[in-house]
């Protein structure tokens, strides 16, 4: 099974109400204030996921600031994946800094079908990943539930793009030792935080941490995914696209060029996903046909 673990969908009417988000929310000011960012649907993303052969979609939300924006957007998530179960998996999107009212949202999400929590944007929803108080109740309610938090990262160096941010690879680190019995999955490579786990004390504090490839292609060499997978392990790594930013087939092509083993390609195209999701193990867990 090829599961894409990083994707973005929005209901369809946010198209024509993009104006009226520009001016609501932080977050999505930030990442989609280019009319020529694409704003994706349920449709939108199977057509793409048909096309480089997916079989299923993790649809994420964004760190959406506006309570009333992430409520309508997550009601979306959850008729799309009630609508396709087999296709699409689904994270809610809330805001730390709402407290009780963010662990009933994620209560509501988690009871009408979806999986997990994130993306989580510290810097345009004005939390600090350093804060483990402003984050406890929403981290223990993730680990009482068995689910995972995605939660975007940033490099601390190279170019500059929309939404890179503050969210760098001391403050993943922080967040990870903070929350060591919590699932996270640090997006974008988690700002290179998989390189330092060749210092022992990174590699121990990171048992409980996944790095995803979402947009990659825009950030890194191809040479990441061997890179990576050697520095924290392939069952460690979750093939991302960051949907429609990048398409599906442009990463799968790298994870198959990348010379990992087969079965480490297995893993990273969707294995590890299957388990973080608890999806059946029985199904098989193919990766895309091995590169020589």
């Amino acid at each position: 099974m090829i599961i894409d673990a990083h994707t973005h969908i929005f209901p369809p009417a946010f198209r024509e109400q993009r104006d009226e988000l520009l001016r609501r929310d932080p977050t999505f000011a930030e990442l989609y204030a280019n009319p020529r960012a694409a704003l994706a649907s349920a449709e939108d993303l199977i057509e793409a996921m048909d096309s480089a052969e997916v079989d299923l979609a993790v649809a994420v939300g964004i760190g959406w600031s506006d309570p009333a924006l992430a409520s309508r957007a997550n009601d979306y998530l959850i008729e799309v994946v009630a609508r396709h179960p087999r296709r699409l998996a689904g994270f809610c999107a809330v805001d730390p800094a709402w407290g009780d009212a963010a662990l009933k949202e994620v209560e509501r999400c988690l009871a009408a079908g979806l999986t997990g929590v994130g993306e989580l944007h510290p810097d345009t929803q004005g939390f600090q990943l350093e804060d483990e108080d402003s984050l406890a109740g929403l981290m223990t309610l993730a680990q009482t539930k068995g689910i995972p938090v995605l939660v975007h990262a940033s490099e601390p160096v190279g170019h500059v793009y929309r939404g890179k941010g503050r969210a760098t690879p001391q403050r993943v680190l922080r967040l990870v030792q903070g929350f060591p019995q919590t699932t996270i999955i640090c997006a974008h490579w988690g700002g290179g935080l998989p390189f330092y786990a060749l210092m022992p004390e990174v590699a121990s504090a990171l048992a409980n941490t996944y790095f995803d490839s979402a947009a990659s292609p825009l950030l890194y060499h191809q040479r990441v995914f061997s890179v990576a997978a050697e520095a924290v392990g392939p069952d460690r790594i979750l093939f991302a696209s960051d949907f429609p930013l990048v398409k599906p087939e442009r990463i799968l092509a790298q994870v198959r060029d990348s010379g990992l083993p087969a079965a480490a390609q297995a893993m990273i195209a969707g294995g590890n996903a299957m388990r973080l999701l608890g999806l059946e193990q029985g199904a098989a867990a193919a990766a895309p046909k091995p590169g020589p």
